[in-house]
């Protein structure tokens, strides 16, 4: 399985309530609640986003509260991948559980920049910065984590 977007960068601890503002929460429709997704940190991302794009952080990205909304809308926003130095782990959990690739490689956070053309390979790990030409190795998914995230998640998985 593979990715391919152009690439939102953000910094280090983007926390939950960035990712989708609190005040949203009472929004059922995940594309309708989508539609707040990064406001406050980047008023442009809903309008600019298309699918397959991928998302590239530094440190500690999802930290903050346990919402599940955060990843939902990462991944309604039309996001294929989240790339960053390191993730929270309630964040890394509920990213898999709705189904959403996530990998940690430091280097590639460092490197990719803003708007950068980012081609990821799910199974083996490799991301390719294709419009800087390089390539980096995050750690593959294991099969059982591949499998849910095929599935949509882990609802998909237990039901298939």
């Amino acid at each position: 399985m593979k990715a391919k977007g152009r690439v939102f960068k953000y910094g280090d601890n983007v926390d939950t309530d960035v990712i989708i503002p609190a005040r949203y929460l009472n929004i059922q429709d995940k594309k309708e609640l989508s539609g707040h997704a990064m406001e406050d940190i980047d008023a442009d991302f809903v309008k600019n986003v298309n699918p397959g794009d991928i998302m590239v952080a530094r440190k500690n990205f999802g930290c903050g509260s346990s919402r599940e909304h955060a990843p939902i809308v990462i991944k309604e926003s039309g996001i294929s991948c989240v790339i960053a130095d390191t993730f929270a782990r309630i964040f890394f959990r509920n990213a898999i559980n709705i189904g959403l690739p996530i990998l940690e490689c430091p280097e590639a956070a460092e490197a990719i920049e803003e708007g950068d053309e980012v081609e990821v390979d799910f199974d083996t790990g490799v991301i390719t910065d294709i419009t800087r030409g390089k390539s980096f190795n995050a750690e593959p998914f294991p099969e059982f984590m591949q499998k849910i995230i095929n599935s949509n998640g882990l609802v998909g998985y237990i039901n298939s």
